[in-house]
């Protein structure tokens, strides 16, 4: 029962900062409990792209799931060994993102 609530606890976290459903870059506010969660849960990096109006891949939201995030850090990884660069995920997903 506790993994049950865990989970859904997780799972309104991340739906609650979503960054699909926010706006624009330029209509974003630097600060508050997002970006607070976001830099405690994804470092420094990602706390501070956060303030500036990048949003997440949703790779990087399921990194905070057990298990599931080593997977998902395995496979970045690989991404990372093969070359891709940050121009190349903002050329496929959007200025947005990177």
């Amino acid at each position: 029962m506790k993994k049950v609530l865990i989970a859904c606890f997780v799972v309104a976290l991340i739906l609650t900062l979503n960054p699909v459903t926010s706006e624009a870059k330029t209509s974003t506010q630097p600060g508050g409990l997002p970006a607070f969660v976001v830099g405690c849960c994804w470092g420094l990096r990602e706390g501070t792209e956060w303030n500036e109006g990048a949003g997440m891949h949703w790779r990087e939201w399921v990194r905070i799931v057990p298990f599931v995030g080593a997977v998902i850090a395995v496979w970045d990884g690989v991404e990372c060994y093969q070359g891709i660069k940050a121009h190349d995920w903002a050329k496929q997903n959007g200025a947005d993102w990177y």
